[in-house]
């Protein structure tokens, strides 16, 4: 199995965190989605220590929100020590409803609105990340009316296409996210932000991409980010104290994927860091993180159950489940891969070939094609892993169909942690 917290058991069904999927999918039915609170906290103390071993000026892993956002969520990283990373005004409120410390929580965007940043400094989030002039001015007028000093760190294009196996320096230029470095953009923001009095220039924050394998592109990214802060230093006398290098570390979707130990990532960057600010003379600054994908993508998988099975003479068999794109978009947005196992029959080979497609209208709604399963019939539980980052997230009600539930699982014990959406849900705001 691709992730720790998979297994069989003696009745030959697929188990997370010593949970039964059958037996799940039997009490809260299907579309469901089953995280392992375990392989969770594992992660998130794996980046807490990592940091806590190889930052000399301290630092933080900020759990990415986008990945997956509930209240449940926030409560787990907030006893584990992380902080929060949110993009919207949504994410912020559900962080905040469930107790976390507005403190340890980074707010993202490149166009947030003004009744956003007018909740965010409200409830005194720790650091926003500005995105644009436009909004270094919006977010110092508001805190100028509030009578508050906005924490900020300034978003950078560093340059780095980190998908590529030469790392292009002025490959992501093109972006609609940051100040980028090429142009002068960003080295105008720094002195622009010097100049407002209502708020604070903490620090710079960069990201390079998602779902990367290689650690060199993360080192490349360090040594750009802090020769930044030397060429801030001198020019303007400024001391960036802060740096947050963002996330996209890689999890193993497929069998053949061989994704980096994470602590990997945060030793090789830590070390970049200190030589290159060595190398400059300025101080080394805490380093923040953005681990979301790589902290509860391996940990939760999806629970269909099998309708038609449909096969067409030499083209290909399908499978037809009861989900689909409005529980897991990424198939049909971007061809991404996943593993599937029918969990009944996990004890099987898997040597069927089949297109696993859901039940919208529309011909792009399918979640893997010729993809080796077991042998397929009709109320079968279907199993596709390692759908716990931008699942339920990017899920939505195209064809008015209800969101699924959405399980957490310790020890064997299953807790429900979303509700199901039912069909008064769908028209409850519909005048």
């Amino acid at each position: 199995m691709i992730s720790k917290c998979l297994s069989v058991n003696e009745q030959g069904n697929l188990t997370i965190g010593g949970a039964d999927t059958v037996q799940l999918a039997r009490k809260y039915g299907t579309p469901l989605i089953v995280y392992d609170e375990e392989t969770i906290r594992n992660n998130c103390r794996m980046f807490r220590t990592s940091i806590e071993k190889h930052c000399s000026s301290g630092g933080l892993a900020l759990y990415a929100s986008k990945a997956f956002s509930c209240r449940e969520i926030y409560r787990i990283i907030n006893q584990e020590g992380l902080g929060a990373d949110v993009v919207s005004g949504g994410e912020l409120y559900t962080a905040l409803s469930a107790g976390f410390p507005a403190e340890k929580i980074f707010f993202h965007g490149n166009n947030k609105t003004e009744a956003e940043l007018q909740f965010a400094l409200k409830n005194n989030v720790g650091r926003i990340v500005v995105d644009n002039l436009e909004e270094l001015k919006l977010l110092n007028n508001i805190a100028k009316e509030l009578v508050r000093t906005a924490k900020i760190l300034l978003r950078i294009k560093p340059g780095i296409d980190a998908h590529t196996h030469e790392f292009i320096k002025t490959g992501q230029i093109d972006s609609k996210f940051g100040f980028a470095l090429e142009t002068g953009e960003a080295f105008t923001a720094v002195n622009t932000a010097a100049g407002f009095s209502n708020l604070e220039l903490t620090g710079l924050h960069c990201h390079i991409g998602s779902q990367i394998f290689d650690i060199e592109p993360f080192c490349l990214a360090a040594k750009v980010m802090t020769s930044f802060i030397a060429e801030i230093k001198q020019k303007l006398g400024l001391v960036i104290s802060e740096l947050n290098l963002g996330g996209g570390y890689g999890i193993k979707y497929l069998g053949s994927d061989n994704p980096k130990e994470y602590p990997e990532f945060i030793e090789c960057v830590a070390k970049t860091v200190e030589a290159s600010c060595g190398e400059l003379s300025i101080d080394v600054p805490k380093l923040f993180f953005e681990p979301g994908r790589s902290i509860v993508g391996p940990a939760a998988i999806t629970l269909y159950t099998a309708g038609s099975v449909k096969t067409i003479p030499g083209i290909r068999t399908y499978v037809s489940v009861d989900g689909g794109m409005t529980d897991n978009p990424r198939y049909a947005l971007y061809k991404s891969p996943y593993e599937i196992v029918v969990a009944n029959k996990a004890d099987k080979p898997r040597d069927f070939v089949a297109t696993i497609a859901g039940k919208c209208c529309e011909s792009g709604d399918l979640l893997q094609e010729n993809a080796p399963i077991q042998n397929p019939e009709p109320g079968d539980i279907i199993a596709v892993l390692a759908t716990g980052a931008y699942n339920y997230s990017m899920a939505s009600n195209y064809n008015r169909i209800p969101r699924p539930a959405v399980v957490m699982v310790n020890c064997g014990e299953d807790r429900l942690i979303i509700k199901r959406e039912t069909y008064e849900d769908l028209v409850r705001n519909d005048i």
